[in-house]
């Protein structure tokens, strides 16, 4: 049995979501190293095949650097990474209709007025939009599609175009496992997406399938289960709270953890239900709370931002920076640690008795 199916199986399941429409090579390869190294279960990624490679790259390194990392480390973050980490599923994302995950913000940066106080680039969590003699407008590979400048536009230049992914691609990708996005009762353009898909799937790990809240929410889901045939090996329903918001604060992991508690009292004959939309911080601390039997967090956002400063400051490669490298590990691990409280627990009296 992998480990990551045992994460599932045990509750301690942790995806880490670089982005459904983000391609910034260097970033994606630092992340998956340093989630990697951290204790993920799970890496979510768009569906490019430069993104899969650098993703691919940056586990290789993560676990080629596994057995002789951290001679300095904290003890939690010792603790998770002197084992050898589990090998995560790489996963990708892909979406049956228009999705707000898979579009790119635009705008002709001619039409904006030099007297604007472009109030946009203060509020774009990833860069993307740049003013400078070198380039102006939305740098295409760092916008993930958050949403966040849209209304903040005092001129109202700033649109959305859909970012898609040829499917034929997918099958020359090596991955573990894909996530459809789909919108309620759309049932009819999710079946013919499996049907495009079910050569590919009977091959993989893992499915899940993320969506927001709705009317009638088990009758759809039930729908959406009656398309999946045959059924995946393993199939996780993924909570789609409120999206790509968990780095904005703690108030925004409410509407996931609600549509998780409303989904699980579904009793759905099939899936793990894991949370993802507005996951941060006091996500884990709310579950426990709220008595809430969820499989896994998946961690978008949030996760990226807390690694961030460690991941600009090492450049393409962070492991030429073991300082930084170490306490981007150390932050991400205090958050894998949440979810895998009692594998951490157990490390560390090993390593102090």
């Amino acid at each position: 049995m992998s480990k990551p199916l045992d994460s599932l199986l045990t509750r301690q399941w942790f995806k880490l979501i670089c982005g459904a429409s983000y391609q910034y090579l260097p970033v994606i390869r630092n992340l998956a190293l340093v989630y990697t190294l951290a204790g993920a279960d799970c890496i979510d990624m768009a569906a490019d095949p430069a993104v899969v490679n650098a993703a691919r790259e940056g586990i290789k390194v993560a676990l080629n650097l596994s057995s002789n990392f951290n001679p300095n480390a904290n003890h939690a973050a010792r603790n998770i990474t002197n084992s050898q980490p589990p090998t995560p599923w790489v996963m990708v994302s892909i979406n049956n209709v228009e999705d707000l995950h898979f579009r790119k913000a635009q705008f002709d940066a001619i039409a904006c007025p030099p007297t604007c106080d472009r109030p946009c680039i203060s509020a774009c969590p990833t860069q993307a939009i740049q003013f400078s003699d070198r380039f102006q407008g939305v740098r295409d590979e760092l916008c993930y599609g958050c949403g966040r400048c849209l209304p903040l536009c005092p001129v109202q230049i700033i649109h959305t175009r859909e970012q898609s992914y040829d499917l034929e691609d997918i099958a020359d990708m090596a991955i573990d496992a894909i996530e459809i996005h789909t919108q309620p009762w759309r049932v009819d353009e999710f079946r013919h997406l499996w049907q495009r898909l079910a050569p590919l799937i009977v091959n993989l790990k893992l499915v899940a399938v993320s969506f927001p809240d709705c009317d009638n929410l088990k009758e759809y889901l039930l729908a959406l289960l009656d398309c999946m045939q045959p059924l995946p090996n393993q199939l996780i329903w993924q909570t789609d709270g409120r999206p790509m918001s968990g780095d904005i604060g703690n108030g925004t992991t409410r509407a996931a953890l609600q549509l998780c508690q409303k989904v699980l009292g579904l009793q759905l004959p099939r899936g793990f239900v894991q949370l993802a939309g507005g996951t941060n911080a006091s996500t884990v601390a709310k579950l426990r709370a709220a008595n809430i039997e969820a499989s896994g967090v998946a961690y978008g956002s949030y996760a990226r931002k807390l690694v961030s400063e460690f991941l600009e400051a090492g450049g393409d490669r962070l492991e030429s920076h073991p300082h930084l490298l170490q306490q981007a590990v150390n932050q991400a691990s205090s958050l894998v640690a949440q979810i895998k409280p009692l594998k951490t627990s157990r490390k560390l009296s090993n390593t102090t008795a």
